[in-house]
């Protein structure tokens, strides 16, 4: 079992930067691929990026290439997600997930765990 519980949501200027938490119960933190998921106001759960068991790989949609960084620190049983200019488009509940499997998380986002949501809204 993993338990998942982000933090470090609020609000933040267009431009600016936050960085969002997700922290894992769990010894076997390190045995699942993460990832950070949104969901704005009226639209789908969207993939936002996903990073491999012990960090080597990254992965990002397209909309947060270049402005988003995901990191992990299995030691601290903790996901990170750094987001640096963000816009306006990048408002929702952002949610950390766990998959013992990438193409799961990347794909499918039938992810094994998830947490409950951080709400980051971005004003212009």
């Amino acid at each position: 079992q993993v338990q998942l519980v982000e933090s470090g949501g609020g609000l933040v200027q267009a431009g600016g930067s936050l960085r969002l938490s997700c922290a894992a119960s769990g010894r076997t933190f390190s045995s699942y691929a993460m990832g950070w998921f949104r969901q704005a106001p009226g639209k789908e759960r969207e993939f936002v990026a996903a990073i491999s068991w012990i960090g080597g790989s990254t992965y990002y949609a397209d909309s947060v290439k270049g402005r988003f960084t995901i990191s992990r620190d299995n030691a601290k049983n903790t996901l990170y997600l750094q987001m640096n200019s963000p816009t306006p488009k990048d408002t929702g509940v952002y949610y950390c997930a766990a998959s013992t499997t990438m193409a799961t998380m990347r794909f499918s986002g039938e992810n094994d765990y998830w947490g409950q949501g951080t709400q980051v809204t971005v004003s212009s």
